[in-house]
């Protein structure tokens, strides 16, 4: 913000995705005659959409990606009491918090730069008896699973959380990432692949988690629950409850709204397209910018792109701040640092719980949360315009 005004970017972040059609709709259902707008048919209707096309058994949708987290990390904390959970430097504020809400310890992992997700390697050296999950992020439409990951969770027996907010429709050996953990969270935010203004999604095969997951996004209600059985375990064990009212978990309200569902399946449809879009954009700019200036060896099998990243090969802070003055004047709206803004372990709010971080422990993230910015990337992005791009970079 400069004096009060928004500045208007030649080419911004990213540009409103909630079209003319999925405004009908919302219209549509808003004219009838008693409309319900708080969570139920729309909302069932796009969940269950969703799992056909992610191909996962349940999905529960909430008011937000955090929320996905929030949730997630309660129910890791129910089936295993408070444990450490490995994740990575790069993300979003909310992966960690949500272990810090839940009371869990983050354990933290360096990433790679070929999907700029969690280093195998750098996993291993910090897993313990007390560690239950790895908290994998899938980066800027990237893919981070690996067979390595893969093997080692199952050598560990640890299960494996995917945070997909970025990365919707990316896929590894042609399986949608979002289907190989125990549980995997989506974001609608605006600014990702889809939107439903605010909201998200968790998504697992488990019966079981599936159960604590509708529960616990309405305030641990028994009664959210879909199955009898559990109904009936707790109205035996509480005969004194009325039993629309038992709650078995200390949960927050974090359900969506109808007009969150009905935005959901309207842009559903065009899902698909639009990663086939964004992709196309990706691979433009890894192939054209410059590979001795900038790192390009991302790997780009399954990426369903969030963003384009520029990261430096080389420190030069002379050479970063005319990348970022160029940016500038040409109307590119940019983030340094990736994802989050860069090194979680910077941030006041983990320097509160951790006095003595050794940053030289991750050098990797050191480097992209100096070194490394995104530029926006969405379906109807001039492909010129990428090109105009990697030339003004490409001559620095």
């Amino acid at each position: 913000m400069e004096g009060g005004f928004k500045i208007k970017y030649k080419w911004p972040l990213m540009v409103n995705n909630i079209e003319k059609v999925d405004l009908d709709e919302v219209i549509r259902h808003l004219k009838l005659p008693d409309p319900k707008l708080t969570h139920g048919p729309m909302v069932e209707k796009f969940e269950s959409e969703w799992n056909k096309w992610l191909d996962s058994k349940f999905s529960v949708m909430v008011n937000s990606g955090a929320s996905a987290n929030d949730i997630t990390m309660l129910i890791i904390k129910e089936k295993y009491g408070n444990s450490e959970i490995i994740v990575p430097p790069l993300t979003w504020v909310s992966d960690i918090a949500s272990l810090i809400h839940a009371g869990h310890t983050p354990v933290f992992a360096d990433i790679a730069l070929r999907n700029l997700a969690l280093d195998v390697k750098s996993i291993e050296k910090v897993i313990t008896k007390r560690t239950k999950a790895i908290f994998l992020t899938h980066v800027l439409g990237l893919n981070g699973i690996t067979e390595d990951l893969l093997a080692l969770a199952n050598h560990y027996q640890i299960d494996l959380i995917e945070d997909v907010c970025e990365s919707h429709g990316a896929t590894y050996n042609n399986n949608k990432v979002g289907t190989f953990g125990l549980v995997s969270n989506f974001s609608f935010y605006y600014a990702h692949h889809m939107t439903t203004i605010e909201g998200g999604m968790i998504c697992t095969n488990s019966e079981e988690i599936y159960q604590y997951a509708r529960m616990m996004r309405s305030h641990g209600l028994v009664r959210e629950s879909n199955l009898n059985s559990i109904k009936e375990k707790y109205r035996s064990q509480f005969p004194d409850l009325n039993p629309e009212f038992i709650f078995a978990y200390a949960a927050h309200n974090m359900r969506p709204t109808e007009i969150n569902g009905l935005l959901g399946s309207s842009q559903l449809k065009r899902l698909d397209h639009n990663i086939e879009a964004r992709t196309k954009n990706f691979l433009e700019y890894v192939n054209t910018i410059n590979e001795e200036k900038f790192y390009s060896e991302f790997d780009t099998k399954g990426s369903s792109s969030y963003a384009l990243p520029i990261i430096m090969r080389e420190k030069n802070l002379k050479l970063r701040d005319e990348i970022e003055l160029t940016l500038r004047n040409n109307g590119i709206e940019f983030r340094r640092g990736l994802s989050g803004g860069g090194n979680q372990l910077r941030q006041p709010y983990l320097k509160k719980l951790f006095n003595n971080i050794d940053l030289d422990k991750f050098p990797v993230i050191e480097h992209v949360h100096s070194y490394s910015w995104y530029v926006g990337n969405y379906p109807n992005l001039e492909v010129g315009r990428i090109f105009e791009l990697c030339e003004l970079l490409n001559e620095l």
